[in-house]
């Protein structure tokens, strides 16, 4: 049969659960959002900047390519 906890007891466990930190299986939500608004951040920085350049690059290296020939 479980047992009910008094109104003192209750409220003991309620402040070591907050002083602890509650649940620590939930992992740290607030720096993985950090980081993914950084990464995508970062990657549309160095596609702003170096995307032209990998374009002509892709560009001259496609021209470049020759098929055989229908002969």
């Amino acid at each position: 049969m479980p047992q009910s906890l008094t109104p003192l007891a209750l409220y003991v466990a309620v402040q070591a659960r907050l002083l602890t930190g509650g649940d620590r299986e939930r992992g740290d939500v607030p720096g993985w959002v950090l980081i993914t608004l950084m990464t995508a951040g970062l990657v549309t920085v160095l596609w702003q900047v170096a995307g032209p350049k990998l374009s002509d690059i892709l560009g001259s290296a496609l021209d470049s390519v020759k098929g055989p020939s229908g002969g």
